[in-house]
């Protein structure tokens, strides 16, 4: 039974035709063959940020070849690693399948949890990396910033990009698609630049 598995110590290498298998209402991910449960329900502020971010994508892409989706989805990436994001934009309509994600997003989105974000800060980012996710966004709820990791040609991620609650995040990999994050974050809006007459 599923909640029997050590998370992260299981000797099997277990596979998609597994994961698809396991009972129904308990969630986990596979990395590398790997079982990994997922945390408890995340917080309201976690879920906040993370709904904030599903509908800015929503609205921004409406009409539009790319479509968002959010947490929970399976994205199988190969037989051992089936993830599920926050968020994510999927731009090949091949990919979509009645059932799961076949294959990388475009964009990946995480909001981290206490319980949660160094896997999501090294594993998945090395997994997302690996298979061809384009730009990997990791959102702090708690502290109120986001990173933005761009794959390089070598296949790994660049250093982050960071970006605070008072900027506008442009998204590189989908065209016109900007997301003004103290709305993400349900912060004021930047104060405006004083005007020439008010100077």
């Amino acid at each position: 039974m599923p909640g029997l598995w050590q998370t992260s110590h299981s000797r099997r290498r277990f596979t998609w035709s597994d994961y698809r298998n396991w009972p129904e209402g308990e969630r986990w991910e596979l990395i590398d063959g790997v079982a990994y449960a997922m945390a408890p329900a995340p917080s309201t502020r976690h879920q906040q940020v993370a709904l904030k971010l599903a509908s800015r994508f929503e609205q921004k892409l409406s009409g539009k070849r790319c479509r968002p989706f959010t947490a929970p989805i399976d994205v199988k990436l190969s037989e051992h690693d089936v993830v599920q994001p926050d968020v994510l934009v999927v731009c090949d309509p091949a990919k979509i399948t009645p059932t799961h994600i076949e294959g990388a997003p475009e964009v990946v989105v995480e909001v981290l949890s206490p319980a949660t974000a160094t896997k999501d800060l090294r594993e998945k980012k090395a997994l997302y990396g690996r298979y061809g996710v384009r730009e990997y966004l990791v959102a702090d709820p708690l502290e109120n910033y986001l990173q933005r990791y761009r794959r390089g040609e070598d296949g790994t991620f660049e250093a982050p990009e960071i970006f605070g609650p008072q900027e506008t995040l442009a998204l590189l990999e989908l065209e016109d698609v900007a997301i003004d994050l103290w709305e993400v974050f349900e912060l004021p809006p930047p104060e405006a630049e004083p005007t020439s007459a008010e100077v």
